[in-house]
């Protein structure tokens, strides 16, 4: 290469430098425009359409989507390993998988407990054994669908469980008494960011020898005894659906703690490969083509040896890139979704003779997803009513999830065991519904939904 290349080449490069540069700040200028006052409408009641959920932004999401942009890295990248890096700090644990949704996240920890590499009998190194087909999990059965799919897809059983009203929670007590012969595990969601009472359910699975596994994704940030929700499992779920507290679109994680999993939860997510090197590495092991796994010839290339049956449930950089810069944001919004739920509790307090109101327990740090309500049957109303009233209103509202999820049609013949009744998820299915506590939302349209959801009741 002779010194004219090089120096049109470093030319070209600055010249990119430049570009990048110049577009950068066309999109600060562009999200400046974007924001301004003259372009938000102000709040009127009835018109404004007051949703259950928003996601908050700033540039840095804008800048970061565009870096990624320039690069046209396609999969999971720098950005990601960036992003999980800065969760798995967040939480302090082992590893942080990043996926592409929390669906995804939940089928992911199910099956990495069901995967090949964890062996029949591991009672030696871990003192818990992999699934097998056919063993219980006791699971709530007011629940959102895909915590409890992995569940049948994997060929477990599920043991259903009531859930309490107010919390919506499942009580230990009755995870306790549910456990039979067969069960093997307990995975727990944490309704709407209401943490569970993880230090009796922690007790309840250590003592019998089950896997813990968490649904956390309508909780992050939440703790319950100062401990992340998230952390007292063996692994827990995350969602960053836009619904959700942090997006980045679709998206979402497992968050592994037990030092055995890491391996065979990366391995999961990835077709079941038994090779770990990060994206775009080759031959971290060192004896890429020295391995004699299974009935394969020796040599064979390990980047392409697969030890379990797994997926393919990455996500890319352009969502990696997103969550960086929401990763940040998190003590902003738990702080101002815990203000906005309190806010309209305080409103609603007095209606407790025709409404059950949210409640948690005393260890609880809630960072809540929504704000439920569940209409008295005594008091002679109906939920639909008056969820009918609200939305004619302009306000957005929800019922919970799946409610009894025995009563989805298709949930309704899957192989299962009951515990006791499910009367409570009965009720909530037919009594119980849910409004916003997001960050945008302001006082004034606080006001407005407690105002609408009072005359609505009375």
């Amino acid at each position: 290469m002779n010194l004219d290349t090089v120096i049109a080449f470093k030319e070209s490069l600055d010249r990119g430098e430049d570009i990048r540069r110049e577009m950068q700040a066309l999109m600060r200028r562009y999200h400046e425009l974007s924001q301004s006052p003259e372009r938000k409408r102000p709040f009127e009641p009835g018109k404004t359409r007051i949703n259950y959920s928003a996601y908050i932004f700033g540039e840095e999401e804008r800048l970061n989507l565009l870096d990624v942009t320039l690069d046209y890295w396609l999969t999971a990248g720098r950005w990601t390993q960036e992003f999980e890096a800065k969760m798995k700090a967040f939480f302090g644990s082992r590893d942080f998988v990043f996926v592409n949704s929390g669906s995804a996240a939940n089928l992911l920890m199910v099956s990495s407990l069901c995967a090949n590499t964890l062996g029949d009998d591991l009672r030696s190194v871990i003192d818990l054994p992999r699934l097998l087909p056919g063993d219980e999990v006791i699971t709530p059965a007011m629940t959102f669908p895909t915590t409890v799919a992995p569940l049948v897809q994997n060929g477990l059983m599920p043991c259903f469980v009531d859930c309490e009203l107010g919390t919506y929670n499942v009580d230990p007590q009755m995870i306790s008494d549910a456990i039979g012969p067969n069960t093997t595990a307990v995975l727990i969601p944490h309704t709407l960011g209401n943490p569970c009472d993880m230090h009796a359910i922690a007790d309840i699975c250590k003592h019998n020898r089950l896997w813990l596994l968490e649904d956390g994704c309508d909780v992050l940030g939440g703790k319950f005894d100062g401990q992340l929700c998230g952390t007292f499992g063996a692994m827990s779920s995350l969602s960053m659906y836009p619904a959700h507290h942090i997006t980045t679109g679709e998206g979402g994680a497992v968050i592994v703690n037990h030092p055995r999993l890491k391996r065979t939860v990366r391995s999961m997510q990835s077709w079941g490969k038994d090779c770990y090197c990060d994206p775009g590495k080759s031959n971290t092991c060192g004896k890429r083509f020295d391995w004699e796994l299974g009935d394969l010839p020796h040599g064979y290339d390990h980047k392409y040896i697969y030890s379990n049956i797994g997926y393919n449930l990455k996500a890319t950089d352009m969502q990696a890139a997103i969550g960086c810069a929401q990763a940040d944001r998190i003590p902003f919004i738990v702080q101002r979704r815990r203000a906005n739920f309190l806010y309209l509790y305080f409103k609603l307090a007095d209606l407790v003779d025709k409404l059950i109101l949210p409640k948690w327990d005393i260890l609880a740090e809630p960072s809540p997803f929504a704000f439920p309500l569940t209409v008295k049957s005594e008091a002679g109303l109906s939920r639909d009513k008056i969820t009918a009233k609200l939305e004619a209103a302009n306000i957005e509202t929800r019922t919970m999830f799946g409610g009894n999820i025995l009563r989805q049609p298709g949930y309704k013949n899957i192989k299962h065991r009951v515990f006791g009744d499910l009367k409570n998820s009965d009720l909530v299915m037919s009594n119980t519904f849910f409004v916003g506590v997001h960050p945008g939302l302001t006082e004034e349209m606080l006001d407005y939904v407690a105002e609408r959801i009072r005359k609505a009741v009375t």
